[in-house]
């Protein structure tokens, strides 16, 4: 996974929030309010939320999504799974197989510094955040000027890509 990070170092992560089930908005109002809470970690800014339909073309309802800026000093695979710990408390269900289906929070490691980093458990920047409005156009309200490793800058990106679909909910 590379060397650690050094105790005083603090990188900016971005994370997407994404729910369709229960009550999304207060999902994702519970989420922002536990990411402000991680250890080692600050809350910075948080995006408005957009409503967008859900990809893969199974039924189900629209999404809520946002995105999260931190300053963090946990390792990459460490913030992970302290998400992965968050989605499991709003009753996530990671054994779920089938890919985009119906979730009551999903929180993913969307970028982490100028990291670019695969493995089994992790890809970061994540994969097809360059493709998805949902994603880049809350990331834009956050971090502006982000340039994502390997991508380019967040701002080019987003001018780019198709807003159809997509709502701004607050």
């Amino acid at each position: 996974m590379g060397s650690a990070v050094p105790a005083e170092t603090w990188l900016p992560a971005y994370i997407g929030l994404g729910s369709n089930l229960g009550d999304p908005q207060a999902q994702l109002g519970r989420a922002f309010a536990e990411l402000a809470e991680l250890p080692a970690s600050h809350l910075v800014a948080r995006s408005r939320l957009y409503r967008s339909p859900p990809l893969g073309g199974l039924s189900q309802p629209d999404y809520l999504n946002a995105v999260a800026a931190i300053l963090t000093r946990l390792e990459p695979q460490a913030l992970l799974d302290t998400l992965h710990a968050i989605e499991r408390a709003h009753g996530r269900d990671r054994m779920e197989t089938r890919r985009w289906a119906a979730r009551t929070l999903d929180l993913d490691l969307l970028v982490y510094g100028e990291l670019k980093l695969k493995t089994e458990q992790l890809e970061i920047p994540h994969p097809g955040i360059a493709a998805r409005n949902f994603v880049l156009l809350p990331l834009l309200e956050v971090a502006p000027g982000l340039r994502i490793p390997g991508l380019g800058a967040v701002a080019e990106l987003a001018a780019a890509i198709n807003r159809s679909a997509l709502e701004l909910v607050d």
